[in-house]
């Protein structure tokens, strides 16, 4: 600090300090303190159109090579979504913290990054294995879903903890984004019964029970949580801009039976013996499940059709029409497989189209207003260092 002499009468000289400005401080980049992970809900909503254009029992000209466009553009979503939040770690390092401690309505949404790895890799083996080789496709997916099941695990397991002692919310509070923690081991259970006829044998069956589990801890946590959300939504007020978070209630729903069914087929190369019992629980529990989630897209439907004609502006929110779209898609796809009932395969049809329109939608939407976001991100930092 610099210093100036001043001279006083019968004594020494005093040095008085004189305050320096303190250096300007580097330029952020706008936006990245921002950036919540339900930015992943995007790489999600994209894979699973992959996902189910190959799962899909009708067959349709140019599946094969849209598919794979489709998950390039999943995969190049995650990278630049993974990137971005990692350069926030490094450049904001407490940002995460707050998103998972002090924001509940933010921490329900780390159930989205295990989810767009397991949903990308599962992606890469049935829809990128043309483009990349079977072989690699197999690895790439079996890298992402290890990694993606330990973050699944983690998150159903902590997030619901942080909620019981940390966050303390009401149960007026509650909305479908509670829902995301515990879907992500639903996710890992379906993308893993895939995997399971590409491991060796020694490792079939450790991959199908742990699936089974999977499915398991995911449906109890679901379990528990639905009638709190039913509770919320009910004494509560939904935001309108939250209004497309009804469409989250069908994701546990469908991925659910995406995953008996898958696990019933992985039994065929693992457990032999589980795999009559295991198809014909499937069917049974499949057909019950997505019989609830065809109603129940009956009224959410019609509430985000009555938030559109008020006016409900576009949010990172509406990429909920996508991915639960998508898990009864792959949902009526096994049960068309597993019955060769021509009526599932119709139902898996039109709702894949639903979901391509839902899909086109949100990605648009979600493009075009990048500029706009960054400008006003840059704006509010420009703001913050010159109050």
């Amino acid at each position: 600090m610099a210093t100036l002499t001043a001279p006083a009468a019968g004594s020494a000289a005093v040095p008085l300090p004189v305050p320096v400005p303190p250096p300007e401080p580097p330029p952020a980049r706008p936006g990245l303190g921002r950036l919540g992970p339900n930015w992943y809900a995007a790489v999600m909503g994209t894979a699973i159109v992959a996902t189910g254009a190959a799962a899909l029992p009708v067959g349709l000209p140019g599946r094969t090579g849209f598919a794979a466009a489709v998950w390039l553009a999943a995969a190049a979503a995650l990278a630049a979504v993974a990137a971005a939040r990692v350069v926030q770690l490094v450049r904001h390092p407490g940002t995460f913290r707050a998103q998972l401690l002090d924001q509940p309505a933010t921490a329900v949404f780390q159930g989205c990054p295990p989810m767009a790895l397991l949903a990308v890799g599962h992606a890469t083996l049935v829809a990128g294995a043309p483009v990349v080789g079977g072989r690699a496709a197999v690895a790439a997916d079996l890298a992402l879903w290890c990694a993606g099941a330990l973050y699944a695990v983690a998150v159903a397991a902590g997030i619901p903890y942080l909620m019981i002692t940390r966050h303390r919310l009401p149960v007026r509070a509650a909305d479908p984004t509670w829902l995301l923690p515990a879907v992500a081991p639903l996710v890992a259970a379906s993308a893993g019964s895939a995997l399971v006829p590409h491991l060796a044998r020694p490792w079939r069956p450790v991959l199908l029970y742990t699936g089974c589990g999977l499915l398991g801890a995911g449906l109890l946590g679901v379990g528990l949580l639905l009638p709190v959300v039913f509770a919320g939504l009910l004494q509560g007020r939904l935001p309108v801009v939250l209004t497309p978070s009804l469409f989250l209630v069908l994701g546990p729903l469908g991925q659910s039976a995406t995953a008996a069914g898958g696990l019933a087929d992985a039994a065929g190369a693992a457990a032999p013996a589980l795999a009559g019992p295991g198809r014909a629980l499937s069917v049974l529990y499949g057909v019950a499940v997505l019989g609830f989630a065809l109603l129940w897209l009956c009224p959410a439907a019609a509430a985000n059709l009555r938030a559109l004609r008020a006016g409900m502006p576009f949010a990172m929110t509406w990429w909920a029409f996508t991915f639960p779209v998508g898990t009864l898609v792959t949902g009526f796809a096994a049960l068309a497989r597993h019955t060769g009932f021509g009526g599932f395969g119709g139902l898996s049809a039109g709702l894949y189209a639903l979901l391509l329109g839902a899909w086109a939608v949100a990605a648009t939407r979600t493009v075009a207003g990048l500029p706009v976001m960054w400008r006003a991100a840059a704006a509010r930092a420009a703001a913050a260092r010159n109050p």
